[in-house]
């Protein structure tokens, strides 16, 4: 459990992150990445290591923290979602017919996506869950913060080496 600490401690403040309005949008390219260094930083003090980190460890505790980040983020989200019954998705839904205006899609699919989203809207306001809301945050948060938290936990051991060297 030691070895998985320093990853769910980044990942949970990266996860809680997640749902604050203003780095909401900033969290798939700098928190989780930040998180990920912050997460070996943790690691190296823990173990006391002075000498060089591994890269292959620093990328695999950025991708668990990115994991972390996109389990803890996906859960306040859908939680936050339940509870208040309403999220960003509600919000935007007006914008949406004019977004779909300026695709070179067929009609009938225009009309499919907006009785889709419709639906997820619905079912947000009214019970506060959409099955396919939910769906949709849990596998985006899962690949894009495994991603960049790989991405984060390789130029993080970089980082830490050069500083070390």
């Amino acid at each position: 459990m030691k070895k998985y600490l320093p990853a769910l401690v980044a990942g949970f403040g990266a996860g809680v992150l997640h749902v604050v309005p203003l780095t909401k949008s900033l969290t798939c390219c700098l928190v989780v990445p930040i998180a990920a260094f912050i997460a070996i930083m943790l690691d190296q003090r823990a173990n006391n290591l002075t000498g060089e980190y591994e890269l292959k460890k620093g990328a695999m505790l950025g991708l668990l923290t990115g994991i972390f980040a996109a389990l803890f983020g996906s859960f306040f989200d859908l939680f936050i979602t339940f509870v208040t019954k309403n999220n960003d998705i509600i919000t935007a839904f007006n914008e949406l017919n004019s977004v779909l205006d300026s695709f070179p899609v067929p009609n009938h699919i225009k009309e499919e996506v907006i009785n889709l989203m419709q639906s997820v809207v619905e079912s947000i306001k009214e019970t506060g869950f959409s099955a396919l809301y939910a769906l949709s945050v849990i596998f985006n948060n899962f690949i894009v913060n495994s991603i960049f938290g790989v991405i984060g936990g390789i130029v993080g051991t970089k980082i830490l080496n050069a500083r070390n060297s």
